[in-house]
């Protein structure tokens, strides 16, 4: 079995594999994580290895703790993906980004592949059918938008995500909501019909934790899949034990 762990910039997801299933998924703030994998590890017994993948402020401390129960592993930009990595700044690459990567080559294989990450940030990212990782976008994400609006303006209100019932807004709650919104849903359109011009044999791959917020507002066919990062971990995991 294995434990893996995406730390990111808000939050800390956790899930429990068993090959290629998943058995368990969990989530937590960064304040509970020595309790909650130490419950995650008497309740799953068996795990031999602690996966982790971050892009967040804890400290690898954290995890070694947990050296005495099992092996812990961090990803990095050293390890052996399933993909060239043509970004021109390679080692500025994102470890989540660089894992999301692997998992889309490894689980749709000749494809072009676009996958976007809807977390705190908006992430593209583009491997073409010959398994090269060309590089994307970021943008921000949809609770960035609401709390940018909200701390750089004098008057503006801090809101909660919520869809417009039309894209005019009648008043200023409803106006911030479709800007920011509709706005994301247009950007996410947008990108997808670029790729889609410059590339057949498409696939695109939606994550993050504000998948299912989206994944019904957008026009193209998608594969939506919020857990799609761990268990791209998991199986990029296993592919570097297999070809190291």
């Amino acid at each position: 079995m294995i434990l893996t762990i995406d730390v990111g910039n808000t939050r800390i997801k956790g899930a429990v594999f068993e090959g290629d299933t998943l058995l368990e998924q969990f989530i937590f703030d960064k304040n509970e994580l020595e309790k909650k994998i130490e419950n995650i590890l008497k309740k799953y017994e068996n795990c031999t290895y602690l996966v982790v993948a971050s892009v967040g402020d804890v400290e690898k401390q954290a995890f070694l703790t947990f050296e005495k129960d099992l092996k812990v592993y961090f990803m990095s930009h050293n390890d052996i993906f399933p993909f060239v990595n043509k970004y021109e700044t390679p080692k500025t690459l994102g470890i989540d980004r660089i894992v999301l990567a692997a998992g889309a080559v490894l689980k749709y294989p000749k494809q072009n592949r676009l996958v976007i990450d809807a977390g705190t940030c908006v992430t593209y990212d583009f491997i073409d059918e010959q398994d090269n990782y060309l590089g994307g976008a970021i943008s921000p994400g949809i609770q960035l938008r609401y709390k940018a609006l909200h701390d750089y303006t004098a008057k503006l209100p801090l809101l909660d995500a919520y869809c417009p019932q039309s894209f005019i807004g009648g008043s200023t709650k409803d106006s911030i909501h479709s800007g920011v919104v509709n706005g994301l849903v247009y950007e996410i359109n947008g990108f997808v019909e670029e790729y889609q011009g410059i590339a057949s044999n498409f696939i695109i791959i939606l994550t993050g934790g504000d998948t299912d917020f989206l994944a019904k507002r957008l026009k193209n066919t998608i594969f939506a899949n919020s857990n799609f990062l761990l268990e791209s971990l998991s199986q990029t995991f296993q592919y570097k034990i297999k070809y190291d």
